[in-house]
């Protein structure tokens, strides 16, 4: 297992630490992670002020959009039928707590992540996403950020979700807040120096290893 910790300490040593997701609401955090699937975040923010204009992001009236109405408004975010589908099962499974996240929560406990995969359109990290984010939870978000970052301080054969997310060991007294924390700051990091092996040289983990 991989003691990502001490990378941890490094990236909130030499970054200003913020929780990245950015968005107003809960309710908008579900919506946008399964937007930006397959694209960029420029493109997401169209369809939620979109969705923004129209729901203000009442979980209640999201829900009750249809289909044809839902896809209309996240157009922009490309693959909108399938999204539409997504979206509208996630209410739909929400509706039956009556929005309740907390008792969602309760109700699954350790089986949270099983339960939101088993979702239409929810992947594992989108479920990450979603505990982290949404229901407050701890688990470690290994995007392409993260792959490529773990890949460039020495880790081999980590190149899908899966095989990353197996390895990375989160100490039990990871906070929820420090796991919104890091991984914004991973998404930070990445896009300041894993641009390019020039840029890696100049970042402040260019000669850490993990041995």
């Amino acid at each position: 297992m991989i003691p990502v910790v001490e990378v941890y300490k490094q990236l909130k040593k030499h970054m200003p630490g913020r929780i990245w997701w950015p968005a107003e609401s809960k309710w908008e955090i579900i919506i946008g992670s399964i937007l930006v699937q397959n694209t960029n975040w420029k493109n997401v923010e169209y369809s939620l002020h979109n969705l923004r204009e129209e729901t203000q992001f009442q979980p209640e009236r999201v829900a009750a959009l249809s289909l044809e109405e839902l896809q209309e408004m996240i157009r922009p975010s490309g693959f909108f039928v399938n999204k539409s589908r997504a979206i509208q099962e996630i209410f739909s499974w929400l509706s039956i707590f009556d929005f309740d996240l907390l008792a969602i929560e309760r109700q699954h406990g350790d089986a949270l992540r099983k339960q939101l995969l088993s979702l239409r359109g929810i992947g594992e990290e989108t479920a990450d996403v979603l505990i982290v984010y949404v229901f407050d939870g701890v688990e470690f978000i290994a995007d392409r950020y993260a792959q490529r970052l773990f890949t460039r301080l020495g880790i081999e054969d980590i190149e899908s979700y899966k095989t990353l997310k197996k390895r990375v060991y989160l100490p039990d007294n990871f906070s929820t807040t420090e796991a919104k924390e890091f991984h914004g700051l991973i998404v930070d990091f990445g896009k300041d120096y894993l641009k390019n092996d020039a840029t890696w040289m100049t970042s402040f983990l260019s000669d850490f290893k993990f041995k």
